[in-house]
């Protein structure tokens, strides 16, 4: 049962991530982001991770999406309706695609695949936060910091009268 669940799991997950991707709507992307968010949830469900499971729903899909939403409504969508896509931007944006899939695949094909299983863990919050705090404080400090900014420059680049 659990096999069946996780492939229906993580193929909507996929499905909704490349909704993301193809919708035209940034509402409509948003929406489809809190649709994978939540299917990956139930992947961390799957590997008995509930703590994460539910951090992944109230922080990412409740916090973090209420944010994008807010970001989203600031945003002058009818300009980047009219915006076009420039040739040079795009051919950037494939040799970026083109690099990180050969960094991918070659890293993919230099790891050692097995087939035992993994040994059990115990997750539970303590331990996770003591990880989190001790020997990935800084990450998490800078990752704070770039939502932060991002969320400033997105803020200043929406207002219209800038002086």
């Amino acid at each position: 049962m659990s096999d069946a669940l996780f492939y229906i799991f993580a193929g909507l997950a996929l499905i909704c991530g490349v909704m993301i991707l193809v919708s035209r709507n940034p509402v409509n992307s948003a929406m489809f982001l809190v649709l994978t968010i939540a299917f990956l949830a139930g992947l961390f469900v799957l590997l008995e991770a509930f703590f994460l499971a539910a951090i992944q729903i109230l922080v990412y899909a409740g916090a973090v999406m209420v944010l994008f939403l807010f970001v989203i409504m600031l945003l002058d969508l009818k300009t980047e309706e009219r915006r076009k896509i420039k040739l040079l931007g795009m051919f950037g944006g494939v040799i970026a695609v083109g690099t990180i899939l050969a960094i991918f695949f070659k890293s993919l094909g230099s790891t050692q695949l097995s087939a035992t299983r993994a040994p059990g863990f115990q997750a539970g919050t303590v331990e996770l936060g003591k990880l989190l705090f001790s020997q990935y404080l800084l990450p998490f400090e800078i990752i704070s910091v770039l939502l932060l900014v991002a969320m400033v420059g997105v803020i200043l680049l929406s207002k219209k009268d800038l002086k």
